[in-house]
């Protein structure tokens, strides 16, 4: 071995500890053994994976973000039951992925329509070999995480009233099949992906429609399949507040959330290199004009600052610029993100006026500012990416209409397959184990009830509050 390889095989091994210590080196070793030449290339390929692994941890943390996020915006004769949910949804939803719902999203075999094979990660000769690049386990890691974030979505616009049996049909449909497919059809190299207008495809660099949207539309059928809570509507059809019981709970979920999109975003540009910085960036700027513009928003319309619409704001900046995170500069990133923390406050506003009852705002944060964020790529995508595959592709920077017309007509294609589907899901669980709880089991809670314990103990808390 010649003393530059000993200078780089060095210099791999301080990276590399310095990343993930002894876990990192146990990454390494089989794939790329020590008895080999390391090379700068495989070095990368390895802080390649370790990346989107960690990227994988904090989109996994997002769970205890949502939990609290939707159990301080509903009462406390729920929390338990909210908490539940979202456990829920990382166990059930992710073996529910390793089982089907990988093999349908990224399968070596199958067609356009769903992909087969590596049903429960079976059929690789190694699949934690790198192979050159992300391996068959990283990928799993990533996009499981992924799968459960896109079932818990749905979780907040149903709350407070379905059944946990339900539920849990629900969140083991959802990643079993249902989000699979639309991965299949667009990061899987499916349907959407093989189509153009012109030379414009299909682009979402991190989820805001395949991830976001899909979760949003999925709870927005949920939510009109169950109705409204009890004392929701007047007879008349007004809307009445049910206050969350723990605003601080909320917010502290809504920075768990922003940190774990730290994450969700650029862990998708899939390795540690230039680009993941400039879209953190964007990912910041986006939420904080997404909070300060709903603070705007509802402050000019309710007369207060209503802290908990700032953090919905928040969030749905997050949203709007999943999509377009790795493909426009810092200014357009703020702006897209300032406009959903609009959006968000008037889309409550009408799904509340609809009589479409969703407790934390999930179908606006997720599913209306998804769309959003998807067709702002067809505005202000500017550079060159793996998705797009070409320059100037917005209609703000030369590219015509042909992007924003590809990013709507697919849109449309995956609504369509969301509500379908969950429409002929819920449809089936409200005809075999029924969907919504009695009347008496809402009115006294979901806790003790359906799950035999109180989230509060002492005399603070009445469970029927």
């Amino acid at each position: 071995m010649t003393t530059e390889e000993v200078h780089v095989k060095s210099r791999a091994l301080r990276i590399i500890s310095g990343l993930g210590g002894t876990a990192a080196l146990i990454a390494l070793t089989p794939s790329i053994g020590f008895a080999e030449e390391l090379t700068p290339e495989s070095v990368q390929i390895v802080l390649n994976n370790i990346w989107v692994f960690i990227a994988g941890i904090l989109v996994f943390f997002m769970q205890a973000g949502f939990a609290l996020l939707e159990a301080g915006l509903t009462r406390a004769k729920n929390v338990v039951n909210i908490f539940a949910k979202n456990m829920a949804d990382a166990v059930i939803g992710i073996l529910a992925f390793f089982a089907t719902g990988y093999a349908f999203a990224f399968g070596s075999g199958g067609s356009k329509w769903l992909g087969s094979g590596n049903f429960f990660l079976g059929g690789y000769d190694d699949y934690s070999a790198f192979d050159g690049g992300l391996s068959p386990a990283t990928t799993f890691f990533f996009q499981a995480v992924f799968a459960a974030t896109a079932v818990t979505i749905a979780s907040g616009a149903m709350a407070e009233r379905t059944k946990f049996s339900a539920y849990l049909a629900f969140s083991l449909v959802m990643c079993a099949f249902i989000y699979p497919v639309v991965v299949h059809w667009t990061w899987g190299g499916g349907l959407i992906a093989q189509m153009s207008i012109g030379d414009a495809v299909y682009s979402d660099f991190a989820g805001s429609g395949i991830v976001h949207m899909v979760g949003g539309i999925a709870g927005l059928m949920g939510a009109m399949f169950l109705g409204p809570r009890i004392g929701k509507y007047s007879p008349d059809g007004t809307p009445r507040a049910i206050p969350g019981h723990n605003i601080p709970f909320a917010i502290l979920g809504v920075f768990i959330l922003w940190l774990g999109w730290f994450g969700f975003n650029p862990g998708s540009e899939l390795a540690a290199d230039q680009y993941v910085m400039s879209v953190a960036v964007n990912t910041m700027l986006a939420a904080t004009a997404g909070a300060l513009f709903s603070a705007v928003t509802i402050w000019l319309k309710a007369g207060k600052p209503d802290v908990a619409m700032v953090g919905n704001g928040a969030l749905a900046g997050l949203v709007a610029i999943t999509a377009p995170c790795g493909t426009v500069d810092p200014l357009p990133a703020a702006l897209i993100g300032g406009i959903g923390g609009i959006i968000v406050v008037y889309s409550v506003y009408f799904f509340d006026k609809v009589r479409i009852d969703d407790p934390v705002g999930a179908v606006s944060v997720h599913g209306v500012c998804g769309i959003w964020g998807t067709l702002s790529i067809g505005l202000f995508a500017k550079y060159d990416d793996a998705f797009l595959g070409r320059e100037d592709a917005g209609l703000f920077y030369g590219g015509g209409f042909d992007q924003l017309g590809m990013q709507a007509v697919m849109l449309l294609i995956i609504i369509a397959w969301v509500t379908i589907t969950t429409a002929i899901l819920f449809t089936v669980i409200k005809a075999t184990i029924g969907l919504r709880v009695s009347a008496e089991e809402e009115t006294e809670g979901l806790d003790v009830l359906e799950h035999g314990l109180a989230g509060y103990s002492g005399d603070s808390v009445s469970v029927g509050s």
